[in-house]
């Protein structure tokens, strides 16, 4: 009864954490080839890596209790970045596991790292004669956000597996299995704008969700509002009406009536730069049009990073948009 009530109390993205690789959405081709690794006895040392909520940890930890079932504990261990993954690490935790055997069990153990791009250069440089020397009865997984800060070495060790950010048809099959579960009701434009908000990142959608679900009461329904008030994101339709008002409106107008939108709707003038370029997508513009906005864009999200105040930064978007549309 302790354990069940435990489970309720979960985050939804450690309580539908995938058990099993049938469950990992959206990779399905990193999916079989791993699989088949395992069937054929063939298992190499494995490097994922991707952008976040992609299915890298929910992976590998599904393909360890498929392979180890209810020995998963003695057979698998697991370090993230909040664990100290200095060298010390490295000579004594890991190297201690990979050196021993397990008596009652066959096969190899798993170690598996998660970001491990956030080791220290000389913990990489260590990990790279641990995982040649033990090869014979450890597989080591190592997982990262980005390949690049990782060793040359150490990649050259491993077979790469890239993921991509999910699909929409992918999430939104898990949101969907997960509001039954939950007995939501989530409007369909609701649904519409987590997928298209999440962008790829099932972590992201699961908890935009569950933060919905507590604002609301029993029976009362997720609205499209809500997903985009929790996430923070400019709604459409004020992005519409501030990017019709600088086309149409004179300068100063237009500025008075953008800067009363983005202070009313509490708006961040980067984010609205952003919704900018997507509605932008649906007018026909010339390739100077488009490079015309896209190198002032660049220069005041630059500039936004260095400081430049939102009054500066909204003058500054009116008269690149005036500008490219300029006769």
């Amino acid at each position: 009864m302790t354990s069940v009530k435990s489970r309720e109390n979960l985050p939804w993205i450690e309580k539908y954490r995938p058990s099993s690789l049938d469950e990992v959405y959206g990779q399905q081709d990193v999916v079989d080839t791993v699989r088949r690794f395992v069937q054929e006895g063939k298992l190499p040392h494995l490097l994922f890596y991707g952008p976040p909520g992609t299915g890298k940890t929910s992976m590998i930890i599904a393909l360890a209790k498929e392979i180890y079932g209810k020995n998963y504990k003695n057979m698998v261990l697991e370090l993230n970045a909040s664990d100290d993954r200095g060298i010390d690490v490295v000579r004594d935790q890991i190297k201690n596991f990979a050196s021993t055997m397990q008596i009652f069990s066959k096969g190899f153990k798993l170690i598996i790292l998660d970001e491990a791009d956030a080791m220290t250069n000389v913990a990489q440089n260590a990990l790279r004669r641990v995982i040649e020397k033990y090869t014979k009865n450890t597989r080591f997984c190592i997982l990262a956000n980005y390949a690049h800060k990782l060793n040359p070495a150490l990649l050259s060790r491993c077979t790469r597996f890239r993921f991509q950010p999910l699909k929409e048809a992918a999430i939104h099959e898990r949101v969907l299995q997960v509001i039954t579960k939950e007995n939501l009701l989530v409007s369909n434009e609701a649904q519409v704008a987590l997928l298209k908000l999440s962008q790829g990142d099932m972590r992201k959608a699961l908890n935009v969700l569950q933060s919905c679900s507590a604002a609301v009461k029993e029976g009362e329904e997720i609205s499209k509002e809500m997903i985009y008030d929790c996430i923070g994101a400019p709604h459409p339709e004020d992005v519409e009406t501030a990017l019709d008002i600088i086309l149409k409106e004179e300068y100063s107008n237009a500025y008075v009536a953008v800067d009363k939108i983005r202070k009313t709707k509490g708006l961040a003038i980067v984010d609205m730069i952003t919704c900018f370029v997507e509605l932008l997508k649906n007018y026909e513009l010339t390739n100077t049009q488009l490079a015309h906005i896209a190198k002032g864009f660049s220069n005041i999200e630059y500039g936004i990073s260095k400081g430049v105040t939102d009054k500066i930064a909204t003058t500054a978007v009116i008269g690149v948009l005036k500008g490219a549309f300029a006769d």
